[in-house]
């Protein structure tokens, strides 16, 4: 009879399997050899006490007693006669939405405007070094959407929109250590997602599915409220009947099109802020009590919030032994964002740190009606493009010197290539987006000891955290309430955040063409 614990164990015993073996054994009271099989079901790092633990939550079996399989397996059928579903983005929505369509006896035809995983790299690299932006293939446009060259975090709060563990599975299922099954803030790492992400397509190309490179959507048409047909490229007509819209948060161009054919489209909430990095050695000392990090515990990462006068400051995409990447998607504007390999042995941790922008910072852009926020948003990005010089060298600022008003008069050792250059932050933010940036980081320096230092720096800005557009959709149908079978999908869309919940929201959006 299976029996379910709850146990702590040291650092030191996850070593291996004997040792674990060993120290559940002791926890729950039995011999060695009267242990039966066992299997871990959550894992995760209880730091609240001077000696650091891993808790874990386990199930015993019977000596006799096998470890029953994964419940969720993909089933790959042979679709390519079958009907077409046309799927626009091949990040996770998109992606997972075209293995869902599979399931459902469907063909999925992908059109992604950027490059393959592996192609991405040369216009990243050219990106880092010479500063200069490919608008179609950067860290947020191509296969794999912005997530795979942003880290690859895999914790979401959206298990009530569907099974977390499906997901997880699947990623399984096609690369990915098992060790994202049972951690309590599973991570794959930047250098292992391109090799998933190629494994998933592979998945859908050998069931007959469709996916196809540097094909930008750049038009649709309607006709009595459906969706009629789509055009890539500029010249490219495709008929179709279920169009799923999975072209993430930073498709501009999506947001502009939309509008322009008068195609409803909203305003929706965002947060923007700043890469806050400090040494990942100072993040260790604070979180885990000690003055160096023992050899088996990982690089500790952190969760911060502070409410400033009703409106939330708060850490966001933190990574531990991570880099500050630059996200640009296009030459006149600064993007950063963070991520993290898989081993996370950078000697630095990054975190954005954001508060949510209000109607004062707004207030200037209302006569961009639904635009309104994204006009703030590229306000922003390119006051910093002109603060940094024109290049994608970032503004940047030590922490306890922007939270004195001071301009940093030296800058620290910094993981964001392309260069920092000190600015006063000021100068590019909103005075109230700064003044409640500011009140956080004190308030944080107070929770957290270490914090507040002038080791730390802050390069801005850190303005992607999610879409500042929501193309609305019927909650039951999910098709846009004025044309069926166009479907809003993932971040683009406004539904989402983050590879998880994106991913769960591309498979509700393959079932909801079955409508």
């Amino acid at each position: 009879m299976a029996r379910e614990f709850q146990i702590q164990v040291l650092p030191e015993d996850t070593i291996n399997d004997a040792q674990l073996r060993k120290a559940i054994a002791k926890s729950i009271g039995v011999s060695e050899t009267d242990l039966g099989p066992y299997r871990i079901d959550r894992r995760s790092i209880d730091a609240r006490g001077r000696q650091v633990k891993f808790t874990m939550k386990i199930t015993v079996f019977d000596p006799n007693e096998k470890i029953p399989g994964e419940t969720y397996v993909f089933e790959a059928k042979n679709v390519s006669q079958a009907e077409e579903v046309h799927i626009i983005g091949a990040g996770p929505a998109g992606l997972f939405a075209a293995l869902r369509v599979i399931e459902l006896g469907k063909k999925p035809v992908i059109f992604e405007r950027g490059k393959t995983v592996r192609d991405r790299r040369r216009d990243l690299a050219i990106l880092t070094k010479n500063h200069i932006v490919n608008p179609e293939s950067n860290y947020c446009f191509g296969e794999g959407g912005a997530g795979t060259y942003s880290d690859g975090k895999l914790y979401t709060r959206s298990t009530k929109r569907g099974d977390v563990k499906q997901i997880l599975s699947l990623l399984v299922a096609h690369g990915a250590d098992e060790s994202i099954l049972i951690d309590a803030h599973p991570h794959i790492g930047s250098n292992k997602l391109p090799g998933i992400i190629e494994a998933i397509r592979d998945s859908i190309r050998k069931c007959g599915g469709e996916v196809h490179f540097e094909s930008k959507l750049t038009d649709l048409s309607t006709e009595n409220g459906n969706i009629r047909s789509i055009t890539i490229n500029g010249d490219q007509k495709i008929p179709v009947n279920n169009l799923i819209l999975a072209t993430g948060h930073s498709a501009r161009d999506i947001f502009y099109l939309l509008h322009k054919k008068n195609i409803l489209i909203e305003e929706k909430t965002f947060a923007l802020g700043v890469r806050a990095e400090h040494p990942q050695s100072i993040i260790d000392q604070a979180q885990y009590h000690c003055t160096v990090r023992g050899p088996y515990l990982p690089p500790a990462s952190y969760s911060l919030v502070e409410q400033v006068k009703d409106t939330g400051v708060y850490s966001f995409c933190m990574c531990p032994g991570g880099i500050i990447a630059p996200c640009a998607t296009s030459q006149e504007e600064i993007v950063t964002n963070g991520w993290s390999p898989s081993r996370r042995n950078n000697p630095f941790a990054n975190s954005g740190i954001v508060t949510t922008v209000t109607e004062e910072e707004l207030k200037n852009f209302r006569q961009f009606g639904p635009l309104s926020a994204l006009k703030f948003q590229e306000a922003i990005e390119r006051a910093c493009w002109i603060a940094g010089g024109k290049t994608q060298t970032a503004p940047a600022q030590r922490m306890i010197d922007f939270i004195e008003g001071k301009t940093s008069s030296t800058l620290p050792d910094c993981s964001y290539h392309p260069g920092i250059k000190s600015v006063s932050l000021k100068e590019v933010l909103p005075e109230t987006l700064a003044s409640r940036l500011k009140f956080g980081f004190k308030a944080f320096a107070q929770k957290m000891k270490g914090y507040g230092t002038n080791e730390a720096v802050l390069v801005a800005p850190e303005s992607r955290t999610s879409s500042p557009v929501r193309i609305p959709r019927n909650k039951t149908s999910l098709h846009h309430p004025q044309i069926k079978g166009l479907i809003p999908c993932g971040e683009g869309g406004g539904y989402a955040g983050g590879i998880v919940s994106a991913a769960i929201d591309g498979q509700r959006c393959a079932e909801a063409t079955c409508h």
